[in-house]
């Protein structure tokens, strides 16, 4: 029997059957053709030895640090608000970033990956995936605020300085001596609501969109996109800067604020503590919700950057030292703040209480108000603002960087190869939505955006369903020796209750606390419309609806009874 091989143009060779040309009655000659398929590009590994550890501490330590917890620690209650910050982060925060790392490097897949080892609840990483796409979209927003204010700090007069710039109206005044201000507004309100934001009176009138920041806001999605579009080799080697710099720009703006008169009143206001507000279970709350928001739990991002470890490297270990790293910076950034805060109270004659603002209010208004009575106060505006700008941006690109790899790990054959534009369709995708929060009302988004989509309600539930899944469903024992397989000693049983016990139990209850004390959203005196909560609520039910969808989904598909699919998941 004859037998004809055809090679295709491409190298491939292929199986036919075809009919041999000879009279006689003879089996038909097999042509074979081997389909040459593309391999699959190998997973990365991060490229230096503190690549991992740098690119944990800049995702964790972002713009929560500087403008949330030195607020919260001055409004409840100055140096006794640490005891209920440290018992959380011992019970629950310290715990489950552990255990994200972990799970990451145990497995080297994303956040969807990790959840073959508790089938039934892949329904937390598909929501953990939805959340940070959320987050994503308005995080983001605020580099876009940072780079406007800082564009505008190249000046030889800020321009918030003054009232005699276009957009002033003749309420402004810019004298601090002023009894009575009530009637009036100071100029850096003025920038911030009628040059930058040109607000509109409320949610239903969007306006147009504002061109300086979509400029701005393009540039932070390209900034993001160069950070990470090369993977974690070239990630790791962004983070040397991302996040060594802000510790720069914190150093020195620390021993410039505590040099003005007022620093001192603004930093005993910070850490004088006030026992008493200890029985306000409002303070507790506070905590434990800063704890989850500073450390990034829940996204999927944690579990993103440990999956690129070796598999010996030591997790425990460095958990522990992030962990620390990131408290002290959230304390070392409230001497710089109220140091700033203070002179500032100094300056106008108000108290102190008054002048410290929690958010945007605290970056682009209680401080840019400060810098304008420092001499050469361009100068400390553009090192505020590139401080911002790098807190902000690698938090940003780390998140964005665990929704890729959650992605891509789950379909490794069509997106590992095209990673480069994969990454490019989601920044852009991700802009076009975000222009909704950079018109005239987009300010109004960006609350409806920050309160219900990634808030704290939806962060707590995830967590909640995480932490249960691995210590009662996979097992917590069997977790134990998966950690020990990785750095060579099993962790402290203290861990084993930690995961088993006081997490769920905290979590738990403070999402219940958290569900409780919800009240409907408000922006100074402007109430959301009801249709506008009910977007609100939309967006915030869908990362926490696919958990329990994803349970009934496997439930009604898995072939038999109820508890024969219960074991096999």
């Amino acid at each position: 029997m004859a037998t004809n091989g055809a090679k295709t143009p491409d190298g491939q060779i292929s199986t036919e059957l075809h009919d041999a040309p000879t009279s006689n009655d003879k089996p038909k000659t097999l042509v074979v053709k081997v389909q040459k398929t593309k391999p699959i590009p190998e997973r990365e590994k991060w490229g230096g030895k503190y690549d991992f550890l740098l690119s944990c501490i800049g995702y964790a330590i972002g713009l929560g640090n500087v403008w949330r917890f030195p607020y919260l620690c001055g409004k409840n209650g100055g140096g006794a608000f640490l005891i209920p910050y440290f018992l959380t982060l011992i019970f629950a925060g310290m715990p489950i970033f552990l255990l994200e790392c972990s799970l990451g490097q145990y497995t080297s897949v994303g956040g969807l990956g990790i959840w073959r080892l508790a089938p039934m609840f892949k329904g937390v990483g598909l929501a953990a995936a939805v959340l940070s796409f959320w987050l994503n979209i308005y995080y983001v927003v605020i580099i876009a605020w940072a780079i406007y204010y800082l564009y505008n700090s190249f000046t030889s007069e800020l321009p918030w300085q003054s009232c005699g710039n276009p957009w002033n109206t003749e309420r402004c005044f810019s004298n601090y001596s002023t009894s009575n201000s009530t009637n009036f507004t100071s100029p850096i309100v003025e920038f911030w609501e009628r040059n930058m934001h040109q607000l509109s009176d409320g949610l239903d009138q969007p306006g147009q969109i504002r061109a300086p920041l979509a400029i701005t806001l393009a540039i932070a999605w390209v900034l993001v996109y160069f950070c990470i579009w090369k993977g974690v080799s070239w990630t790791g080697k962004v983070v040397y800067f991302s996040a060594i710099y802000p510790y720069v720009m914190l150093i020195t703006l620390f021993f410039r604020g505590v040099t003005l008169p007022g620093a001192s009143e603004g930093i005993l206001f910070y850490i004088t503590p006030d026992f008493s507000r200890l029985s306000d279970s409002e303070v507790w709350l506070d905590a434990a919700t800063q704890i989850f928001f500073s450390y990034g739990l829940g996204l999927g991002s944690l579990v993103a950057l440990g999956s690129y470890n070796t598999f010996h490297n030591n997790i425990y270990r460095d958990s522990i030292i992030v962990c620390c790293i990131n408290s002290t910076t959230s304390m070392f950034a409230g001497f710089v703040i109220f140091s700033i805060v203070g002179f500032m109270a100094h300056v106008t004659n108000r108290p102190i209480a008054d002048v410290a603002a929690s958010g945007p209010g605290l970056a682009f208004l209680a401080y840019p108000e400060a810098v304008t009575q420092l001499p050469i106060s361009p100068l400390w505006s553009i090192l505020f603002f590139s401080m911002l700008l790098m807190l902000g941006i690698d938090s940003q690109f780390c998140t964005v960087e665990g929704f890729i790899t959650a992605l891509v790990d789950e379909f490794p054959k069509l997106l590992r190869g095209r990673r480069e534009i994969f990454i490019a369709v989601v920044c852009i995708i991700s802009y076009l939505i975000g222009l909704s929060n950079i018109t005239q009302g987009g300010l109004y988004v960006f609350k409806l955006f920050d309160y219900y989509s990634a808030s704290g309600m939806c962060l707590l539930f995830l967590v909640f369903f995480e932490t249960v899944s691995i210590s009662w469903c996979y097992g917590v024992n069997r977790f134990f020796v998966n950690i020990e397989e990785m750095v060579g000693h099993k962790p402290c049983l203290w861990w084993k209750l930690c995961w088993s016990f006081f997490t769920p139990i905290i979590v738990g209850g403070v999402f219940l606390f958290s569900a409780i004390q919800m009240k409907p959203l408000t922006m100074g005196t402007y109430i959301f419309p009801l249709w506008g909560q009910g977007v609100g609520w939309l967006m915030a039910l869908s990362s926490m609806l696919l958990i329990p969808a994803y349970m009934g989904y496997l439930f009604l598909t898995s072939k038999g009874s109820l508890k024969q699919v219960g074991v096999n998941t």
